[in-house]
């Protein structure tokens, strides 16, 4: 991320015949919004003088004024290379504020602000690398997306068999003229399914980052006559997708999770403690839909206990030693529908309380879970990850950590707002229930 000036924004704009400037935003779940000026109003649009309704946008309820201000962040100004490259579009992402310029305690984007500055506070910083996982299916003859793929590529496989490797190859090339570093990208286990890795970076760079990402693979994909999904579960008979977080925690430039000869530190384990006692409050928000724990069953690669580990690799939380003695706590069950800055402020808050109370990581899962009955389980304590979306707002509720990290009224706009997607799925008659029991009954 640069610190552009206004002076210096300006000047790009001119030099690079950029016409239009969208100014983004996200909504309570994690949707990217935005609003669309002509270059002519960038510096209204700089002087936070840019103004949205927020009477149909969910997340904003608890505001008393309806018309609220958007204010640029000038250090995530970037003109858009899939656009025209004659009058060019560019866009800032935008926090969202009062008209006297405070910016509202309900927005992703200062929840996570009030989470990092805590934490930099006591001089701890947060780097993530996300591992964003999604599929690339076939469009129908009226453009609307499907399922269907004539791919059946696997793991790591490559071209002719991987169909889409040219698609992510645009993707790539598109995210680092935007100053995206990538760390990798490889087909995926499922057919049509790819992932691509960042670098690591400050928490919120990387949040807007996968914001503007998922727009960008949406957008290059289409251009191929694709559609690119994060739905969790499309295909109920191959794995989901998720959004694996690696983590590290510096102090000073170090990373402290690093203890000697290579181990997890106390403070690594304090940390991961953490994680593991809020998990269950905070799945609903890692895991916001009902497709969402489709995939969070055994048998598909995903997480569906509570555990944690350094060799097995199934593990919710996987302890990474790599090569040079670093060492990273992968977080292996969130999912790409859910919103980053949400999922990233729970992580840190819940990590630091773990540092803070000095919690104790449960046993260390060290043989294969799927070779673990029932009653073994038990016997180790492992508890399970919420089994759908009603047990994940329930345990939401119950959670003061989200309740404190949230605020009490976006946290309960966010549950009424889930209930009602789980009441309504709940109401619904499936083609399996036709199938099971409309003969037989």
């Amino acid at each position: 991320m640069e610190n552009y000036s206004k002076s210096e924004i300006l000047q790009m704009v001119e030099e690079e015949d950029v016409e239009f400037i969208r100014l983004q935003f996200t909504d309570m779940f994690g949707v990217l919004k935005n609003v669309a000026i002509p270059s002519s109003r960038l510096i209204k649009a700089m002087e936070n003088r840019c103004t949205i309704d927020t009477a149909s946008l969910d997340g904003f309820t608890g505001e008393e004024e309806r018309d609220l201000y958007l204010k640029p962040d000038l250090s995530t100004f970037s003109i858009l290379p899939w656009r025209p490259q004659q009058g060019k579009v560019a866009r800032f992402l935008c926090d969202v504020c009062r008209e006297d310029g405070t910016e509202i305690e309900d927005s992703p984007r200062s929840i996570l602000k009030r989470v990092v500055k805590k934490a930099q506070e006591k001089g701890y910083t947060l780097k993530v690398n996300p591992e964003c996982e999604f599929f690339l299916f076939h469009t129908d003859d009226n453009g609307m997306p499907t399922t269907l793929t004539h791919e059946k590529a696997g793991y790591l496989d490559t071209s002719p068999i991987d169909l889409g490797e040219n698609t992510r190859r645009d993707i790539i090339l598109t995210l680092e003229e935007m100053g995206y570093e990538i760390d990798s990208s490889h087909h995926e286990i499922s057919p049509a399914q790819h992932e691509i890795d960042f670098t690591y970076e400050n928490a919120m760079a990387t949040a807007d980052k996968i914001m503007t990402f998922k727009m960008a693979v949406r957008t290059i994909a289409k251009r191929y006559g694709l559609h690119a999904t994060f739905m969790p579960k499309p295909r109920a008979e191959v794995n989901g997708s998720g959004m694996h977080l690696n983590m590290r925690l510096l102090k000073d430039g170090k990373n402290i999770f690093k203890g000697e000869d290579g181990a997890l530190s106390a403070e690594g384990e304090a940390f991961l403690a953490g994680i593991l006692y809020h998990i269950q409050g905070m799945t609903a928000v890692m895991n916001p839909l009902v497709n969402s724990y489709k995939r969070l069953v055994p048998g598909f690669e995903a997480p569906s206990e509570v555990t944690w580990s350094r060799i097995q690799r199934n593990a919710l939380v996987h302890v990474r030693k790599e090569r040079g003695g670093e060492v990273n706590l992968e977080l292996r069950s969130p999912d790409s529908a859910s919103n980053p800055y949400l999922v990233f402020a729970l992580c840190l808050a819940a990590g630091m309380e773990g540092i803070e109370k000095g919690l104790q990581v449960p046993e260390e899962l060290t043989k294969d879970i799927r070779k673990l009955n029932e009653e073994e389980k038990k016997l180790l304590g492992i508890q399970m990850l919420p089994e759908n979306l009603g047990e994940a707002i329930k345990a939401m509720g119950q959670d003061t950590l989200v309740s404190k990290v949230l605020g009490e009224t976006y946290r309960k706009g966010y549950m009424k707002a889930k209930r009602k997607e789980w009441k309504d799925y709940l109401e619904q008659v499936s083609e399996w229930e036709l199938n099971r029991y409309l003969y037989r009954v």
